[in-house]
């Protein structure tokens, strides 16, 4: 049986407790009284970049909604669908459970009043949620919807931001990503709460999903696991919470909502228009164009890069104007981005072209491709580290193609950077991020004012300049520059060579020689040239 310190459920205190005592011992398992010990269970609506982008809105503050207690159930019990019931939505999340008592507690004290975390899946019936949108208490109130487990971790002894949420389906990774990316850490989440409410030990807070949920089937096994790593650095993981889907002999009478679907409803529970069996072309009731969510695990179309380390560490190691007299040597002249600014002056970024082409904006287009986890979301969502993403907005400066959330997520993802010949909303906190981002202007609008996201991966113009998914892209202070792959490697060994040529004439010239004859050299300049490099390789091998 779980412990809580009695003192700690004391009534009548408003101000914030300065003492807290925990649990004093650790539950192997989620056993029944985990759950009848849970007076509350508060679900927050959204919390992961990642699941933000997918549904197109970014959080100012959380929300939450209430589930009741009886919404629980344990590792191993089966999800059941009702009858006439389509969709069965799963969505991995963290639980945190609270172990001692929280009224009106600051951020900085938080934590120390959660007992444990486990693995929750956050499942429900998407068929009902049009009835109570928002506060989701028939789709996601159903007895037995939200099982957790298996196992508790001390929450004291894990670092709150380094947790990490999976969940399979069939034995197929759906969905992963950490805490460190939340939009709102736990403590903030509990003192929130608290500002209003007494949260008693036992309560329980599902602390969002992140993108990946998706539909689940009568017959699919849903496993969800939590690990981290403790104060003494031992990993700590709550095991698979494992819970098979299956039919149930439920049937909804007619006295209250029945269940009732739109297909903008089926991709949304599913994650892309493939994934719920609905074409991608502007056919159906509610339209998406391009690739797969990465919630459902399909054959990876995207571009094969040729930038390893080796090519990579050459390529960082000369400049842009170098790369350009290299390009123009062998005919190609027009291969800059030109005319954007930079929110990173001075960064250095080479990586993997990936595309991303708007449209003109048109009510109709915009109504059935602009929504949803449509192409902009998608291109974001797919990326790789190294890749780079090359916005064609048509150098339409009149909106917003980047904003603060999906230059997040593409951080998140590892790519080496945005760029975009339209406009970044949220400039300045684009501008804080890590990842360098490139674009025509600051401006304020959001992007259906002037563009409807169209295609992934297409070849597109951005800022003067032809770019295919595939090509190399290296930037840097004096601009951009687009390399061919089958270019890059002899670009940029010939670069490497041309600066070392370079920075010996810039020697001779710092010696007081004329540039006449040396820049570029004729053939004495050049003799005295190979003469020392021929020196300098036979003093290394000696």
């Amino acid at each position: 049986m779980i412990v809580y310190d009695p003192a700690s459920t004391r009534a009548g205190r408003l101000e914030e407790e300065d003492h807290v005592q925990h649990p004093g011992q650790l539950a192997d398992q989620v056993r029944q009284d985990t759950i009848d010990a849970a007076g509350k269970v508060i679900a927050v609506h959204l919390n992961y970049p990642s699941r933000a982008a997918q549904r197109g809105r970014t959080p100012a503050v959380p929300s939450y909604f209430l589930k009741p207690a009886t919404s629980l159930a344990l590792n191993g019990a089966e999800l059941k669908r009702p009858q006439g019931v389509e969709l069965l939505t799963v969505e991995g999340e963290v639980a945190l459970v609270i172990g001692a008592r929280a009224r009106n507690i600051s951020p900085e004290n938080a934590w120390a009043h959660v007992g444990y975390v486990t693995a929750a899946n956050d499942a429900g019936l998407a068929d009902l949620r049009w009835a109570d949108k928002g506060s989701n208490l028939r789709s996601k109130g159903v007895d037995g919807i939200a099982p957790i487990g298996p196992t508790l971790l001390p929450a004291q002894e894990l670092d709150p931001a380094a947790l990490r949420v999976r969940m399979w389906i069939n034995g197929k990774l759906a969905q992963e990503d950490s805490t460190a990316t939340l939009f709102f850490p736990f403590a903030q989440l509990v003192a929130d709460l608290s500002r209003l409410m007494t949260l008693e030990p036992g309560d329980i807070i599902l602390s969002g999903t992140p993108a990946g949920a998706t539909v689940a089937q009568p017959g699919d096994v849903v496993e969800i696991e939590v690990d981290g790593v403790a104060s003494d650095g031992a990993s700590l993981t709550t095991g698979r919470l494992s819970n098979a889907v299956v039919d149930s002999g439920l049937v909804l009478e007619s006295y209250g909502a029945l269940p009732k679907l739109t297909d903008a409803d089926r991709i949304d529970a599913w994650g892309s228009p493939e994934a719920a069996g609905l074409p991608a072309d502007g056919a159906g009731e509610a339209k998406a164009s391009g690739a797969p969510s990465s919630a459902v695990q399909t054959e990876d179309t995207r571009p094969v890069s040729v930038v390893t380390p080796e090519l990579e560490e050459k390529l960082r190691s000369v400049g842009t104007a170098t790369l350009s007299v290299q390009l123009r040597k062998r005919g190609m002249q027009n291969c800059h981005i030109e005319g954007l600014i930079p929110t990173k002056p001075g960064a250095k970024v080479v990586g993997t072209a990936r595309t991303l082409r708007y449209i003109p904006a048109r009510e109709d287009l915009f109504k059935t491709h602009g929504g949803g986890f449509n192409a902009q979301k998608r291109a974001v969502d797919s990326l790789r580290p190294g890749d780079i993403l090359v916005m064609d907005a048509r150098g339409e400066k009149g909106s917003g193609t980047l904003g603060d959330v999906l230059a997040l997520r593409a951080q998140v993802l590892g790519a080496a950077a945005v760029i975009t010949d339209g406009g970044i909303r949220d400039f300045g906190p684009v501008s804080a991020m890590d990842i360098p981002a490139w674009g025509a202007n600051a401006h304020p609008a959001v992007l259906g004012r002037r563009h409807v996201p169209w295609s992934v991966d297409d070849t597109v113009a951005c800022g003067g300049a032809a770019v295919q998914p595939g090509d190399v892209i290296v930037g840097d202070e004096d601009g951009i520059v687009v390399i061919p792959p089958a270019l890059a490697e002899e670009v940029a060994d010939d670069a490497v060579a041309q600066e070392r040529m370079e920075a010996w004439v810039a020697e001779r010239v710092a010696e007081g020689h004329a540039v006449d004859g040396l820049f570029p050299m004729n053939a004495e300049w050049t003799a005295k040239y190979k003469a020392a490099q021929s020196a300098t390789g036979a003093a290394g091998q000696r």
